[in-house]
């Protein structure tokens, strides 16, 4: 079992940025690929950005490309995103997850654990 406890989540206005943070424990992540989603009210969860097990690989959603920063830390079994520029429509709640695979891809499906996640709103 893994679990995984988000933080960093909070009120900012646009255009600032902010910094989440996922503390893993229950097993080492070192061999799995972790990833960000979010979730805002009436929507589906999406995908935000992944990073591989070694952390030498890092994809993004096409809309976010450029503002957000995936990047882990292996021996603190943490991971972080860094989001910048951010926009209204960035307000939603954060979630981190790891797969059991080196490489978790885009889909919620390709991720066995999931955190509660963590409150980002963006005021306008």
């Amino acid at each position: 079992q893994v679990q995984l406890v988000e933080s960093g989540g909070g009120l900012v206005q646009a255009g600032g940025s902010l910094r989440v943070s996922c503390a893993a424990s229950g097993r080492s992540l070192r061999s799995y690929a972790m990833g960000w989603f979010r979730q805002a009210p009436g929507k589906e969860r999406e995908f935000v950005a992944g990073i591989t097990w070694s952390g030498g690989t890092t994809y993004y959603a096409d809309s976010l490309k450029g503002r957000f920063t995936i990047s882990r830390d292996n021996a603190k079994n943490m991971v972080y995103l860094q989001m910048n520029s951010l926009k209204p429509e960035d307000t939603a709640v954060y979630y981190c997850a790891v797969s059991g695979t080196s490489y978790g891809g885009s889909s919620p499906q390709g991720y066995d654990y999931w955190g509660q996640g963590t409150q980002v709103t963006v005021s306008s």
